[in-house]
């Protein structure tokens, strides 16, 4: 293979991969709603995210068109936090494993009105501004593309190890959960039995002194 065809096998490659690592999305918010979306992310992982209201017309925003923004940890920690803003960006790096969430408030106004809002998310290699790499590394095109990729494989061999964790820590609570439900049953079908024997000695006890038995 030709040194041109395996750059560009490598430059689609990490684009690919890269792709799959970032969330870009433009979604719709009515006056006075809220949306939330969640980015489930490991530790020392680096998160940035950026965004800003589709202006509807030409010239400045109207007033209708603000947001309030706020990135959270799993934990409720807060890392941005942007009060009647039209755009913004984060950046953090993660301190705890989970879902971290990024919501949008728009608000309220008379009379109701609907903003379409772009956003982007991007977390681990994705993150990284490879621009300033190639400035500082003075790196040809295959070197770039090499370092980038070498970066990616790191950031999902890594990401595979949280995943297993994630299943194991999942596996022990399903662990922990059927032998408390099989406990709980044991007890309900104990204290059944019980109740069952105290309604027949009851009973019989009855029949006994009416001397029916």
């Amino acid at each position: 293979m030709s040194t041109l065809n395996l750059g560009l096998v490598l430059i689609i490659l990490g684009f690919m991969l890269e792709t799959k690592m970032g969330e870009s999305m433009r979604f719709e918010l009515d006056s006075g709603q809220t949306k939330c979306i969640s980015e489930d992310i490991r530790t020392n992982a680096m998160s940035v995210g950026k965004y800003a209201i589709v202006n509807p017309h030409q010239g400045s925003l109207p007033h209708s068109h603000k947001l309030t923004v706020k990135v959270s940890s799993p934990y409720g920690h807060s890392y941005h936090i942007g009060e009647d803003v039209d755009s913004g960006n984060f950046a953090f790096t993660a301190i705890e494993n989970g879902a971290y969430t990024s919501c949008f408030w728009a608000i309220n106004h008379q009379p109701p009105v609907k903003i379409t809002i772009d956003f982007v998310w991007r977390t681990g290699v994705a993150a990284k501004d490879w621009s300033q790499v190639a400035k500082k590394g003075q790196v040809d095109t295959m070197e770039f593309e090499l370092k980038k990729l070498y970066d990616t494989v790191t950031y999902i061999h890594e990401e595979m190890y949280y995943l297993r964790e994630r299943e194991e820590e999942m596996q022990h609570l399903n662990k922990e959960t059927n032998s408390t439900m099989a406990a709980l049953s044991f007890f309900s079908i104990a204290l059944c039995l019980s109740v069952a024997g105290l309604q027949v000695w009851h009973l019989k006890t009855f029949f006994q002194r009416k001397k029916l038995l």
